[in-house]
């Protein structure tokens, strides 16, 4: 059997400003929501592979967020931690509909 996705109204787009980022709670995931420059929102685990920084809290630079603990680049598109550290974290899938943002679970 396949599992039942769900999507869950985390914001509107305009409670989200660009290039900063927001933490949700969805049960067990704490996830970092990010409102891009070009637009596009993207959701990522919320706690850095190093030491378990809060990426929602990092500084937004084109499609990766800097952890604010020990700066490491995350790509908010894959998931992947940049050269020359290593990692990944999960991504979750957003959508947005009539001005509302949804993140499938």
């Amino acid at each position: 059997m396949g599992k039942t996705l769900q999507k869950i109204k985390v914001s509107t787009v305009n409670e989200m400003p660009k290039n900063l980022g927001k933490t949700v709670t969805i049960g067990s995931h704490e996830i970092a929501l990010f409102h891009l420059a070009n637009g596009e929102f993207r959701a990522i685990e919320n706690r850095c592979p190093h030491k378990g920084g809060v990426l929602a809290e990092g500084i937004v630079s084109g499609d990766h967020v800097f952890c604010p603990m020990h700066d490491w680049k995350i790509s908010v598109k894959n998931g992947e931690v940049q050269k020359p550290d290593n990692g990944c974290v999960k991504t979750f899938h957003v959508e947005i509909e009539d001005g509302n943002v949804y993140i499938v679970l």
